[in-house]
């Protein structure tokens, strides 16, 4: 969601709910609906407390997550650069078809597979780049001991990797389940709800209208904030975008153009397989 939706959705809603109490205002008998105010702040400091707890928890989790996607993107872009040098050091009969598919991947990493998590189709896909890559490791035969050795850090690179990607596309479909929404959707609505029976004439409309509108602007704030994180992949302010991984190719392609090296990637340039 981006930030001029945001702010149009959040005018709306406290606009809509300062109206009710406002409306509400105007039925009301003086000194609210509530014989007994102090027992009922009592109960709306109850819930606004439960609320807030619950709501900054799940906010502080979902930024975990957050934060979780963007440091596995970031690594996983760093391991890939690394494997390209440790690439050159294998065997010579993988070396080039290793590189070139390295670099497919890299490239389906910030085209086609960033694509999958912003619409949230991802699912539990595997890279069919790291699978090509696995399986030409698989007929490497390392015989002198650099190559024996290149061969065995590269296991450990694509480990490395392996994980870095699983922190990356974790939380693509959503972190937070239906309940929980559901709970916070309708604490929120109580919320408001129990608002509106402390509308009293004998107070001025603008301080009325501050005391929804304020609660309004809070909550839906927030909200907007929890569902950003939900879905931290996308084009929009803030929004998780491959950035890592495209510098690494454009380092990548500076590096291999200033050694010499010739690289013969199977795939475009949004990492999908030619048609040879």
């Amino acid at each position: 969601m981006n930030v001029l939706l945001s702010a149009l959705l959040t005018v709306a809603v406290t606009t809509l709910t300062v109206a009710a109490m406002l409306v509400m205002r105007s039925r009301s008998p003086e000194g609210s609906w509530f014989s007994d105010g102090d027992r009922a702040s009592g109960v709306f400091g109850v819930l606004a407390t439960g609320f807030s707890v619950l709501l900054g928890f799940i906010v502080f989790l979902a930024f975990e997550s957050y934060d979780e996607a963007r440091s596995g993107a970031t690594t996983e872009a760093e391991i890939v650069s690394q494997q390209l040098e440790t690439a050159q050091l294998m065997p010579a009969a993988v070396r080039a078809d290793l590189t070139g598919q390295l670099v497919c991947y890299a490239r389906s990493v910030a085209g086609t597979e960033w694509d999958a998590m912003v619409a949230g189709t991802i699912g539990d896909a595997v890279n069919p780049w790291g699978v090509a890559m696995f399986r030409t490791f698989q007929t490497a035969d390392p015989q002198t001991g650099p190559e024996q050795s290149a061969y065995d850090r590269w296991a450990d690179q694509t480990s490395d990797r392996e994980q870095a990607r699983m922190a990356r596309v974790h939380g693509a479909e959503g972190l937070i389940p239906f309940p929980l929404w559901l709970v916070l959707y309708v604490v929120s609505g109580l919320i408001f709800v129990y608002l509106l029976f402390f509308a009293d004439p004998r107070e001025r409309a603008v301080t009325q209208g501050l005391l929804m509108g304020s609660i309004t602007v809070v909550i839906t704030l927030l909200m907007l904030l929890l569902g950003f994180f939900d879905h931290p992949h996308g084009h929009g302010v803030g929004k998780l975008e491959p950035t890592a991984m495209e510098r690494t190719l454009r380092v990548t392609a500076e590096e291999v153009a200033a050694v010499g090296l010739r690289v013969d990637a199977p795939c475009d340039e949004d990492g999908r397989a030619r048609d040879d």
